[in-house]
């Protein structure tokens, strides 16, 4: 799963200004930087409860179905509640944030998740943990949203791609970190049938340090801005850059202060007014169905029983899973560094047909080999196959492509609608898993989920357009005019319209 998103003022993640803007002196060296960098660690703190919060189920569900008694549908329940709280999250958060601050928000986000994380550890049934667990994901979803708007403001334009994206690495490294302390404590206290508690208790210490760490950071200087405290944006700049850098970036926030209105004003109903927008929005909403049913969180949550399933017992599936997660923070990173080098649509038809290949081989695995060791290596194998190609692709170019597409005034709206059907499908996928799996077995389940990688496959082989090559002004100018379709390529386009002026073709 990823988070990305776009700055308040429209600039885009990968650190492209929203606006044309003026020459910055350069980024010198100084205590400053080591201050940014402070703030980037606690920040993402927030990405890193996401993953654990998210991913500690997977190893826990043994425990928590012996404990509570929970059957396949209570147990679909227990994991997917965390992502309708997750859906209202990140559909509500945004606009919070914008009314009470970044650093308000984030720091109480950090309550909710100590809270609810503790409400979890002790419920004493599995519906006050179905409940404790919506309420979690209010603070994983909002956390989606917030922290990287708040990195994103608080960066550099040099370096905003850079850190922004580290909140990508924090939450799949939070799964990692629920994975491997999972295989821990199964390991050590596995024989108690309350074991889960502590797996989940775990996740209380970084929201305390969220928390405490959220009390050293300073405010947005573009919120402080928007709300007319030009002085406070001015000093908080100057702790995190040089004064030469602090006092012409905050002419440049002057002059974006056009935009940043007109990225505010935007409402969910303007999405649907012209023909060209509502395009937008079946792109978006169907790139976010598609990223869900790779199945790529039936993996993230529920990997530990697919591996008994196919043969490992309940501590060597808590071990193997641990596999899943190294490939996933590996992946990111190795996607990351080729994410701007090869177009949108490239990285996404390769992803969807690895995706679709390795379910069917997963679900082949489970069919033609007796169960047993050969069959369990073999099944592990492919998914760790699955998860690199997922992760490394699709998972990154979804949420890219999300902050792309909206023109600027509709933006904000656009990402919350998108990020909403998103999540829903996400709860969609985790609740039926463990109920298809139970009706239908782990081979038939993994064929449907070919199936549907496939139609995504087709879907993105008709609809999705190259973004790659595009400024943002030049993508809302191509999907109005629909001068962008997927047929030709980036440079296509970019040759003819710099030939229309005067230039020769690039290469």
């Amino acid at each position: 799963m990823a988070t990305r998103s776009t700055t308040a003022g429209g600039a885009d993640t990968t650190g492209r200004p929203a606006s044309g803007g003026r020459a910055l002196p350069p980024l010198t060296p100084g205590p400053y930087s080591r201050r940014l960098g402070f703030v980037a660690v606690v920040a993402t703190f927030g990405g890193l409860l996401f993953g654990y919060d998210t991913g500690v189920v997977n190893g826990a569900l043994d425990s928590l179905t012996t404990d509570l008694g929970l059957t396949p549908t209570t147990e679909g329940l227990v994991t997917s509640a965390i992502l309708v709280g997750a859906a209202l999250g990140a559909f509500t958060t945004g606009r919070i944030s914008d009314h009470n601050g970044r650093r308000p928000t984030i720091r109480t986000l950090a309550v909710v998740f100590f809270v609810a994380a503790l409400a979890c550890v002790l419920s004493p049934t599995w519906e006050v943990l179905v409940a404790a667990r919506f309420v979690l994901g209010i603070a994983v979803g909002g956390a989606s949203v917030t922290v990287p708007v708040f990195l994103a403001e608080l960066s550099p334009t040099e370096k905003r791609g850079g850190l922004v994206t580290r909140n990508e690495l924090m939450i799949v490294t939070g799964q990692l970190a629920a994975f491997a302390i999972n295989a821990v404590i199964g390991s050590i206290w596995g024989s108690h049938t309350d074991v889960w508690r502590y797996m989940l208790a775990v996740a209380l210490i970084p929201a305390v340090a969220l928390f405490i760490g959220m009390l050293r950071v300073p405010e947005s200087p573009r919120w402080l801005l928007g709300k007319g405290r030009e002085d406070d944006a001015l000093a908080v700049l100057r702790t995190i850059r040089s004064d030469e850098r602090a006092v012409a970036e905050m002419a440049e926030l002057h002059d974006l202060a056009a935009e940043e209105a007109e990225a505010r004003s935007g409402r969910i109903r303007d999405l649907f007014r012209e023909p060209w927008l509502r395009r937008l929005v079946y792109i978006g909403g169907g790139l976010g169905i598609a990223q869900q049913v790779t199945g790529i969180n039936s993996i993230m949550y529920y990997g530990t029983q697919v591996l008994q399933e196919s043969g490992f017992s309940q501590q060597g599936a808590l071990i193997a899973n641990v596999g899943s997660g190294v490939i996933a923070v590996l992946a990111v990173v190795i996607g990351l560094r080729f994410i701007n080098r090869l177009g949108r649509r490239t990285f996404l038809i390769s992803g969807f047909a690895g995706t679709t290949l390795f379910h069917l081989l997963i679900g082949l695995a489970s069919v033609v080999l007796p169960q047993g060791t050969l069959r369990a290596v073999v099944v592990l194998v492919f998914i760790i196959c699955f998860v690199g190609i997922m992760q490394g692709t699709i998972g990154p170019l979804v949420w890219l492509m999300l902050s792309e597409v909206f023109p600027l005034r509709l933006r904000g709206a656009g990402m919350g609608l998108t990020a909403l059907v998103l999540w829903l499908a996400n709860f969609g996928v985790s609740l039926t898993f463990p109920i298809a799996v139970a009706a239908f077995g782990i081979s038939t389940t993994f064929f449907v989920f070919a199936v549907l990688n496939a139609a995504a496959l087709v879907f993105v082989l008709t609809v999705v357009p190259e973004t790659r090559g595009r400024s943002l002004e030049q993508l809302e100018a191509d999907f109005a005019t629909g001068a962008i379709s997927i047929h030709g390529s980036t440079n296509d386009v970019t040759n003819a319209r710099y030939q229309q002026d005067g230039g020769p073709s690039r290469p």
